[in-house]
């Protein structure tokens, strides 16, 4: 488990350097409220990953259903910011860095880690004493010292009230240690290449796939990967994320011994058919649900998943010491009547986030290159195209 997080119940790490101790009294005001465009702080006039077009948005990460096109000025974390000008295109952007404080209409603003994906962030917000945290999406697991290797690990902020998600808010969404299912998918792997059989492991092109490089062994054979991955490995590596080497597609090279790392989309695609006789894998957090790996079609599920699982959730809210929960998207009902049975106030809010699917199909580019994706030129597809741009 990370350092500062600590079983529910008990109180935990001091606030970020600089900023002060949340408030024992509400205000009286919510810092965050709903509105039809999204989350909104009427005191600092801004919103928190709206899906409709606002003037000013405070972003949480690069996932299409928290980052989204059209919006007046944008304000995120650093290191996601190669990815997000990569998805959104040519945007007003201020970045900051993790701990770096800003003020907007006279409310405290910082970005903190979530763990979920490269550069996404917790927003602390404080105002005449009070102290929200907007979570976003965030990765704890009940497992301790696991975090994202991809990504900055997780950090709790203590604050009196904590908005959080619960993609996986039910008791049976629980994590194994990642260095097993890393050994898992590295045994499979070595198995399908001493048969002579390339490797397609499915996963979410933005965060997973990359966390899946950062944890799986090169030294098994050569990594092949989409054009929609490849892009968002170069945003990864700009930010200093260490992956290992990875190409795109080459009909025409040796593939069986090659891992093939491609987002769901290509699933009975003509991409997947120029890997010749293959075996195929989906890696999710969904694959914990019996029958998923039977209704996904595909010869192994690894449940490996970037959002924080019931254990997680319970530890992240406990470090936060917040007296007020707020939650989000996911299993909304069942984490705030468990929430309210610890003695807490909770209450939840009607969003339009989704979960890592509801990015893959947001992200239409990448859909498109399911079926025509960049690959490397081949005698048999002298038409094929260059490197594709990040999605």
């Amino acid at each position: 488990m990370p350092e500062g997080i600590s079983p529910p119940g008990s109180l935990r790490s001091p606030p970020p350097e600089g900023l002060s101790v949340p408030s024992e009294r509400p205000s009286g005001t919510d810092l965050v409220v709903e509105r039809p465009e999204g989350l909104y702080c009427p005191a600092g006039d801004f919103h928190l990953d709206p899906w409709r077009p606002v003037a000013r948005a405070v972003i949480t990460h690069a996932h299409a259903d928290h980052a989204r096109r059209g919006h007046g000025a944008y304000l995120a974390q650093a290191d996601g910011a190669g990815v997000l000008r990569a998805r959104l295109g040519d945007i007003t952007l201020q970045t900051l860095a993790y701990g770096e404080v800003v003020q907007i209409n006279g409310v405290t603003v910082s970005l903190h880690p979530a763990g979920h994906v490269l550069g996404s962030a917790q927003v602390r917000l404080e105002h005449r004493g009070e102290v929200w945290v907007v979570s976003g999406d965030y990765f704890v697991s009940g497992i301790e010292h696991d975090h994202n290797s991809s990504c900055a690990p997780f950090e709790p902020v203590r604050c009196d009230t904590f908005i959080t998600e619960s993609t996986f808010g039910l008791p049976i969404y629980r994590w194994r240690p990642q260095a097993e299912l890393m050994a898992e998918v590295n045994t499979w792997w070595s198995a399908n290449a001493a048969a002579g059989r390339p490797s397609l492991l499915m996963a979410y092109s933005f965060g997973k796939a990359q966390r899946l490089l950062a944890g799986v062994d090169a030294a098994i054979g050569p990594i092949v990967v989409h054009g929609a991955v490849q892009g968002i490995n170069a945003a990864y590596r700009a930010a200093g994320v260490a992956l290992p080497e990875t190409r795109l597609l080459d009909a025409t090279e040796d593939l069986s011994r090659a891992l093939v790392i491609a987002p769901p989309a290509v699933h009975g695609s003509a991409w997947a058919r120029r890997l010749g006789a293959f075996s195929d894998a989906f890696a999710s957090g969904w694959m914990q649900l019996r029958g998923a790996r039977r209704r996904q079609g595909v010869d192994r599920g690894f449940v490996l998943s970037d959002h924080a699982d019931w254990p997680g959730l319970q530890r992240a809210i406990a470090a936060t010491g917040a007296q007020r929960v707020i939650v989000t998207h996911g299993y909304e009902a069942v984490m705030v009547r468990w929430l309210q049975q610890q003695g807490l106030q909770a209450g939840s809010f009607r969003t339009e986030y989704g979960d890592d699917n509801a990015d893959e199909q947001s992200n239409k580019q990448a859909e498109r290159q399911a079926e025509s994706p960049a690959v490397s030129p081949s005698p048999a597809d002298p038409g094929s195209a260059g490197p594709a741009a990040a999605p």
